[in-house]
């Protein structure tokens, strides 16, 4: 190993969780370190490589293509190094592997049909970890992590893509089962269910809309709720209309709690992301589980 070519390595710590987070100030707070001296390390690590590893724009940071390989390549090398100073030191590592997902698709898509990777693959433990923020606040390294496109997901690697659709969902008897399916337009004399979230990264009524090439109608001022989970709950419970994702739902429309309300639907070609994380484990189980993953939700 040529060390001439290795970067001043008290710098790789700090670009590394400035990387995960895609925020300076969640990575001088998870170092304990202040915002200043994460900016000027990873200036400095950007002299050194005569690169550009974020971009500045409006007080915020954002992973440029090139920040995005090398964070990924240092966050493995500092995962590897972790886990066996971890072993040396005599710690226990948790076995099997971690499985990052959205609370919604936890609860309502994965945890349901789980059980037949168990089945496929008796040997392979899998701890699943839901969590209501995007991947850049994951609060462990993981082995693999399901989110909607678009979150933000600082270095993590995408792995595939897969498609999903969102239409209009409510409780049998909301809506009088002679006058459906509803055109879009009448959604507006029913009482809208929203997730709303900062930065909006999740698909909203306006958005629904617009993407049918229809008008917002007049007045539209849905309840918003922090969670999707909330929002299909009050949905479920009768308190109005909310926007569903149909891998999401599909569970809620069989067993009789929700029912479609509109024909209209609008398609996500690549709406759901799965990423391979950086957590050292086996590469075969990795494997096994993203192959899974990629059959069950029906990625090319």
């Amino acid at each position: 190993m040529q060390r001439h070519h290795l970067p001043v390595l008290s710098r790789l710590a700090p670009f590394e969780a400035a990387a995960r987070h895609e925020s300076f100030t969640l990575a001088a707070a998870e170092l304990g370190l202040t915002q200043t001296a994460v900016t000027k390390q990873v200036a400095a690590l950007e002299e050194d490589l005569g690169t550009r590893l974020f971009e500045r724009r409006n007080r915020a940071v954002f992973l440029t293509e090139e920040g995005r390989a090398f964070g990924r390549v240092v966050g493995a090398a500092l995962a590897d190094i972790a886990a066996e100073a971890a072993r040396l030191r005599g710690a226990r590592q948790p076995g099997g592997l971690v499985l990052h997902c959205q609370l919604c698709e936890a609860f309502y898509w994965l945890m349901p049909r789980l059980s037949r990777f168990h089945e496929r693959h008796p040997g392979i433990e899998v701890r699943v970890v839901s969590a209501l923020a995007p991947l850049t606040e994951a609060p462990e390294p993981f082995d693999v992590a399901i989110q909607t496109t678009g979150r933000a997901s600082g270095s993590a690697r995408l792995s595939f893509t897969a498609s999903d659709a969102v239409f209009p969902v409510a409780a049998p008897g909301l809506v009088p089962t002679d006058s459906l399916p509803l055109a879009p337009g009448d959604l507006a004399q029913y009482r809208l269910l929203s997730h709303r979230v900062l930065p909006q990264d999740w698909m909203d009524w306006p958005d629904w809309f617009a993407a049918l090439g229809l008008p917002v109608p007049r007045g539209l001022d849905p309840v918003g709720y922090d969670s999707f989970p909330l929002v299909l709950q009050a949905a479920v419970a009768g308190q109005g209309v909310a926007l569903g994702w149909e891998r999401t739902v599909a569970g809620l429309i069989e067993e009789g709690k929700l029912v479609r309300l509109c024909d209209e639907a609008v398609p996500r070609p690549t709406e759901i992301s799965v990423f391979r994380g950086t957590r050292r484990g086996g590469h075969a189980e990795t494997d096994a589980l993203l192959a899974w993953l990629r059959a069950e939700l029906g990625a090319g």
